[in-house]
């Protein structure tokens, strides 16, 4: 329970199944036949809603596809997923406006395109290797508009580490043209300030008789609602719009005017837009402003979610999904001969409330650090030590195998870049990237133990000892040749995984269909919405509403993926030894009485009756607008209430989070 996650990383390789029963003290190793038939004989005594299945996004599709038959199989649609947590607010906004649920933009349109804005996304920290095509397109003279609360070394300038002479000689590339530090919480106010801006240019240039800056002809082909929130935009009140946003109307005039003057721009996005209370509207905003002119389905144009893992976004093409209007379930069950569950599953708030509350047996995790990753995570620790049976597949330890069921099992894999040997000979498999491109991908490092399988034999195995004989659901043959996977795939989603075998190896793999890539809109009015948002405030309440209350953001640094923790150095920010740090408006610091190396309390403001206060953080000034201020995830976690979550979409709001900040009194 000591060891920090760092160590735990550092631990390395897992490679025999390991058990820890109730009063234990350490795992114990145990065969593989004993691990599945155990868990098996379990799982056939539980409630099937009472168990969930959760899948985080470095499962490939042929393993995402096996472990959803699996569940629903089963009986129960408890399927979240990594999304829940990041983008699952893109695939809510997103249909309602341009009717698919995924971005629209390729890796070929940063070759095309002549501006690039970026909201609530650090490449540097988050997106390494996007790096690459932005200095390609700065060197091109595209221009990169960066909306961003922190001041971010990586999105300012880039050194090409893998060039000696950028290394040695040449300066770095400039990559923000301009670059705006709104307040955290404040891109819904942006967004709308920039669609106002365009439309009262548009208004002046048509009163003068010249030509208008927004595309009228593909508005009036293309679009509805637009004189809708064309009025709402107009009614908007500038001095309203600059208070929520923190951005002067000088600024955001300058980069819409940019934005006019573009033949074609693209609109980058990260979780610095889902993770808010108003992240739905705010997304749809952001595609109001791209509809205006034109700049979605033509190239160099378009919509992107920058997602994280690499089958994040394919898992949930496969069916990995708490919702079950969203999978081909009558083609299912004609393929399979099953009945899948038809009513709703758990996404992760609703998992985490059952888990709070008692009403789970089981849960399964597929890869994932769950109990470290959501919110509220002392109240979901105690609950967690409850819970009959975890079950954790995974290559190396995390915080969730020292927080463990009554009966906790982990089950060692392969990794993706291990060779996977199976009786039909190697094996390959397939993920979809942030773009919807569908690759294959092979592994060819030894497997770090001969005793480790793969992802797919591993739920292969789990099915057989759970479920009664299917003669239709052949989880041998599956394990054993994983083209078989591939080719019910493509029987139960002809349109995208047809000829999979082959396609997959294409350069650069294959596209899945996205119709608004087309202009062809699935909306329920046929075509891309322009969506009049309700409200542009965000939780909490604006400083000079409570002076005492400051929105925080939770951040990554370089040295982590998602909760794994590779280093205690965050270079790009210059933290050096620790990631226990609030980073804090220095003018703040100085008005309320803290001094830079403070030792400080954070308290979270939120009227639930649980008493949410982290202790341990070292006062950091830093570059970001007053009233505002940024800790480390995972390790704040504890301060994010359950209860704060996107509406419409259940994302947890960990970017605009309402605490105090206290100097304990020596």
């Amino acid at each position: 329970m000591e060891w920090s996650d760092f160590e735990l990383e550092q631990a390395g390789r897992l490679t025999h199944p390991m058990r820890i029963r109730a009063g234990q003290n350490h795992y114990e190793a145990v065969s593989w036949e004993t691990a599945f038939a155990e868990i098996g004989r379990l799982l056939k005594g539980y409630n099937a809603d009472s168990v969930v299945f959760y899948t985080s996004g470095r499962a490939s599709l042929e393993t995402s596809y096996l472990y959803s038959l699996f569940a629903r199989a089963y009986g129960t649609n408890n399927l979240p997923d990594s999304s829940n947590m990041c983008h699952e607010t893109t695939s809510v906004a997103l249909p309602k406006s341009i009717g698919v649920p995924v971005g629209t933009v390729t890796l070929e349109d940063y070759d095309h395109t002549d501006l690039i804005f970026f909201f609530g996304q650090n490449t540097g920290s988050n997106s390494p290797r996007m790096l690459h095509q932005l200095q390609d397109a700065r060197r091109r003279g595209v221009q990169i508009i960066t909306f961003n609360p922190l001041r971010e070394r990586g999105l300012e300038r880039f050194v090409n580490p893998q060039s000696p002479a950028e290394m040695l000689i040449k300066p770095a590339t400039e990559i923000s043209t301009q670059y705006h530090q709104l307040m955290v919480g404040g891109d819904a106010a942006t967004l709308m300030g920039l669609c106002k801006a365009v439309i009262e240019m548009d208004d002046n240039a048509q009163a003068l008789g010249r030509a208008g800056v927004i595309d009228h002809a593909f508005v009036e082909e293309h679009c509805a609602g637009f004189e809708e929130f064309a009025a709402a935009a107009r009614g908007h009140d500038w001095d309203d719009i600059v208070r929520r946003s923190g951005l002067s109307r000088t600024a955001i005039e300058a980069a819409a005017a940019v934005y006019t003057r573009a033949p074609r721009a693209m609109a980058c996005y990260g979780m610095g837009l889902t993770q808010h209370k108003n992240g739905v509207e705010t997304i749809q905003l952001l595609v109001n402003l791209a509809l205006l002119r034109g700049n979605i389905g033509r190239r160099g144009t378009g919509i992107c979610p920058v997602r994280g893992h690499s089958n994040v976004q394919g898992q949930r093409t496969v069916g990995i999904s708490e919702k079950p209007e969203l999978v081909p379930l009558d083609r299912l069950e004609a393929q399979y001969g099953f009945a899948p569950p038809r009513g709703k599953g758990f996404n992760i708030v609703e998992a985490c409330e059952a888990l709070v509350n008692g009403k789970l047996q089981a849960v399964f995790q597929l890869g994932g650090n769950l109990v470290h990753s959501v919110p509220d995570r002392t109240r979901i620790e105690s609950a967690w030590r409850e819970l009959p049976l975890s079950v954790s597949i995974a290559t190396k330890l995390n915080r969730n195998h020292l927080i463990h069921g009554k009966l906790g099992y982990i089950l060692p894999c392969l990794g993706r870049s291990e060779e996977d040997i199976q009786p039909s000979g190697p094996q390959a498999v397939s993920v979809e990237d942030s773009t919807a491109c569908i690759h294959g991908s092979r592994g060819r490092q030894p497997p770090a133990s001969p005793n480790l399988l793969s992802e797919t034999r591993i739920i292969a195995a789990l099915a057989k000892a759970t479920l009664a004989p299917n003669p239709l659901m052949d989880w041998e043959g599956w394990a054993d040749d994983y083209s078989r996977i591939r080719k019910a795939l493509g029987e139960t989603y002809p349109e995208i995984f047809h000829d999979m075998e082959r396609r997959m190896w294409l350069p650069g793999g294959f596209p899945r269909p996205i119709k608004a890539r087309e202009r062809i809109w699935q909306t329920e009015s046929q075509r891309a919405n322009f969506i009049t948002p309700e409200s542009l405030k965000e939780d909490p309440h604006p400083q000079d509403e409570r002076r005492d209350v400051f929105r925080m953001m939770t951040l990554r640094s370089n040295d982590q993926f998602n909760t794994t923790i590779y280093g205690y150095n965050d270079r790009l920010r210059g933290i050096k030894g620790t990631r226990m740090v609030v980073l804090l408006n220095r003018d703040d610091m100085i008005r309320i009485g803290i001094e830079e190396g403070d030792i400080l309390m954070l308290e979270t403001v939120w009227d639930d009756g649980v008493d949410r206060k982290m202790g341990g953080f070292r006062a950091t000034g830093y570059d970001i607008p007053p009233g505002c201020c940024a800790t480390y995830y995972p390790e704040s976690n504890a301060l994010l209430p359950l209860s704060h979550y996107a509406v419409g979409s259940f994302t947890p709001a960990a970017k605009s989070i309402p605490i105090r900040v206290i100097k304990p009194s020596n």
